[in-house]
């Protein structure tokens, strides 16, 4: 008799069928949810820079071109205008104060000397005369006085004489009184010319102090308009360098023109162009360095021109200690110029990433040094050597600091050796 043979449940193909599938399921599971799921991207280390995270001193400064200028510049203007007559030297040329440069020719302002001068020479004549009449008028007044005191002498004798008489009634009363009135009158006239020659005196002395003061007047403009005559001859108020003088014979010059420039060679200063986006922070007193010839120089900025032109604007710096030799000007120098104190800092050198990331993120390379990964850091000030770091960075730590441009948005860089 046959026996019926009970199927197994769990045979061993079919716990191992799901032993098999329970791991895959689980191995399904742990790649959806703790798998690396970055984007990546394999590129090649040796076209790479790497950079190390390092802590140092941070001293921010700005890389600036200045050109060497004299210390000191005089300006050449034609403070009266005319016609170029004669050029004594020539541009280029060393010359010692007062020495002549050029000479300009003004009729028009001969002619106006000729007329102040006659016009001296009329007042002066004006203030003579005047004066000889006061003193005809005070000759004659003097000539009148005696007369009139003649006169009133002899009618006061008339007086006495007819007051006698009158005592006696050999005169009549009518006729004592013509005589006393006519010693009245004689005596009042006298007064009268005193007080005439008063005032005529008054008046005349105003009138020679004005001619007096308009003739001091005139003789000022007069000897102005003489010293613009010399000033037609341009001579150096300075001793130096004429570097330039735009002039040619018979050429027009008018009043304030620029003719030329003198360079006092007693010294040399920078004249430094800086972008507008530093002009709150450049003060006088800041320093900068260079090198000529293996050795370093140190500048100071002495004067800061506030005018912003195209964006940038101008200081002034004069050196520190002894100028450099065989420094000529013109020469252009790069200029390391410091913007403020020195201190302890994370720091990154700069690189070609800066141009991608705006200095929000970088590649940190891993420990192993087989990928680099993207993360978010924080930078502070910078100076064309390198960046502070304030955070996302630590000391030791790796970094690409060469173009992302060819990384596109990869999270992660399989550096293949």
């Amino acid at each position: 008799m046959d026996r019926i043979i009970k199927k197994k449940t769990w045979t061993p193909k079919r716990i191992a069928q799901i032993t098999l599938a329970a791991v895959f399921v689980i191995l399904a599971v742990r790649f959806v949810v703790f798998g690396d799921h970055s984007s990546k991207l394999n590129v090649k280390a040796e076209r790479v820079t790497f950079s190390n995270v390092r802590q140092g001193e941070f001293q921010e400064f700005i890389s600036v071109q200045g050109t060497v200028i004299p210390i000191k510049t005089i300006y050449l203007d034609a403070m009266e205008g005319g016609r170029v007559e004669t050029i004594f030297l020539e541009a280029g040329s060393y010359l010692n104060r007062g020495d002549s440069i050029l000479q300009l020719g003004n009729t028009n302002l001969l002619m106006d000397i000729m007329y102040r001068e006659a016009e001296l020479f009329q007042q002066s004549n004006n203030l003579r005369n005047t004066r000889l009449t006061m003193e005809q008028n005070r000759l004659a007044l003097r000539a009148e006085l005696m007369d009139l005191d003649y006169q009133i002498k002899q009618q006061k004798r008339i007086c006495d004489m007819n007051a006698e008489l009158k005592k006696q009634d050999l005169i009549s009363e009518h006729e004592y009184q013509q005589e006393l009135d006519e010693y009245y009158y004689l005596i009042n006239q006298r007064d009268l010319t005193l007080q005439t020659h008063k005032q005529d005196s008054i008046y005349r002395e105003i009138q020679i102090n004005q001619l007096e003061a308009s003739l001091e007047r005139m003789e000022a403009n007069l000897e102005i308009v003489k010293k613009n005559l010399e000033n037609l001859i341009i001579k150096a108020p300075v001793s130096g360098h004429l570097t330039s003088l735009n002039a040619e014979i018979g050429e027009s010059k008018s009043r304030g023109q620029r003719l030329g420039q003198i360079d006092v060679l007693d010294g040399f200063k920078a004249r430094v162009s800086i972008d507008e986006y530093y002009i709150t922070r450049i003060n006088m007193g800041l320093t900068g360095t260079f090198t000529l010839n293996e050795q370093e120089y140190v500048l100071t900025i002495s004067k800061v021109y506030p005018e912003v032109i195209s964006g940038k604007f101008e200081v002034d710096m004069e050196f520190v200690g002894k100028e450099p030799e065989g420094i000529r000007r013109g020469q252009t120098l790069r200029i390391r110029l410091e913007l403020g104190d020195p201190g302890m800092a994370l720091l990154l050198d700069k690189g070609g990433f800066y141009q991608k990331t705006g200095g929000s993120w970088v590649y940190v390379v891993d420990p192993s040094g087989d990928f680099a990964v993207k993360r978010k850091i924080s930078m502070g000030r910078q100076n064309p050597d390198v960046f502070e770091i304030l955070e996302g960075l630590d000391e030791g730590e790796q970094v690409i600091t060469s173009s992302y441009d060819n990384y596109g948005d990869n999270d992660k860089l399989i550096l293949k050796k």
